[in-house]
């Protein structure tokens, strides 16, 4: 691959479901090599689509891709063979010992002998599994068994390694030593990292760059400390006694637009509005007056630096733990139909 060219792009994707359900809408990315790029979005937003196509598995409805230079419809059997994947669900034996799976992996990427056992050594002790190697996996526990998975997308030394979702369902423990070990296998292998994620703080914290991923198409890339700079000053959260109906919004828009230094007003459900102000410690108690002179109780109010929840309300128009609650009520993801 051209060390200049992206490792991954992809342009104008679309992919649509039964039912009409589109899970891309003409999506984009770009993944320069060397690098963990971040697709970030809740459940439903469409990342596991768009690793299902730049890995071999789904054909979109239009659009290209390229993995490591090859195209993912015209080459598959070269993309196949230039990366690693660890998907959302474990991909190892239960039955069969850790050491069993890695060798198997190896065999099928053509590895043998003592080539494959010097890899597998490596890999088992590199993920500290080295004592457990002769234990069958369905004994394993959930953090085990994630390095496990991330060993075997290693074995053959991909070019680009996609983790989909790679800590959900890890306690927090294990979820800090797979972002530790994540951090390790960009700076020490050089590796291409493809990384989705519904959390907002390990995006923040393992991704280079990301793209935040909303009902099926990027919103907007940049680096995180690059989107958190764009929102000036802090954001003041203020939660209100009561909801506000369509004629109270009204009011409070126009009330807090004449607040000095105030700006970007979101309304996040019935009682809680988001603002940004150049300085957040001294605009909440001009905000405050102003409320209280328009009849509108506040229980409380916050002030923050920007986040990415802050980023994603920006260019998304709506709060991220919305957006993750669409699936939690619903029982669906935010794109009804069940696209992931």
């Amino acid at each position: 691959m051209n060390s200049l060219a992206p490792a991954v792009r992809a342009r104008h994707l679309v992919k649509t479901y039964p039912r009409d359900v589109r899970a891309l809408d003409s999506l984009d990315i770009e993944v320069a090599p060397g690098t963990v790029f971040g697709l970030l979005g809740p459940n439903g937003a469409g990342k596991s689509t768009t690793v299902k196509i730049l890995t071999t598995l789904a054909r979109p409805d239009s659009g290209s891709a390229e993995v490591a230079g090859h195209d993912v419809l015209r080459r598959p059997e070269r993309v196949r063979r230039a990366i690693g994947v660890v998907a959302q669900k474990s991909g190892a034996d239960p039955t069969a010992t850790g050491r069993e799976n890695l060798r198997l992996q190896g065999r099928l990427h053509g590895l043998s002998g003592a080539a494959l056992d010097q890899r597998v050594d490596e890999l088992l002790d590199r993920f500290t599994l080295t004592d457990a190697a002769r234990r069958t996996v369905k004994g394993y526990s959930g953090g085990m068994r994630r390095r496990l998975d991330v060993a075997l997308g290693l074995v053959h030394r991909p070019e680009v390694l996609f983790l989909d979702e790679p800590t959900t369902g890890l306690d927090p423990e294990a979820r800090t030593a797979m972002w530790d070990e994540i951090a390790r296998l960009a700076g020490d292998e050089g590796l291409t990292i493809l990384l989705t994620t519904h959390y907002l703080e390990e995006a923040d914290r393992l991704a280079e760059r990301i793209a935040i991923v909303d009902r099926g198409r990027v919103v907007v890339t940049g680096t995180p400390d690059a989107l958190k700079g764009e929102l000036r000053g802090d954001a003041v959260h203020l939660e209100l006694s009561e909801p506000l109906g369509e004629a109270g919004r009204t009011l409070l828009d126009g009330a807090l637009g004449a607040v000095p230094g105030v700006s970007e007003a979101h309304h996040v459900g019935g009682r809680r509005i988001t603002v940004r102000a150049d300085d957040g410690a001294a605009a909440v108690p001009l905000l405050l007056g102003t409320l209280e002179r328009v009849g509108v109780a506040v229980a409380s109010a916050t002030v923050a630096r920007p986040s990415l929840d802050d980023v994603y309300l920006r260019y998304a128009g709506r709060r991220y733990a919305e957006a993750e609650a669409d699936t939690a009520v619903t029982g669906q993801p935010a794109l009804a139909g069940g696209a992931r």
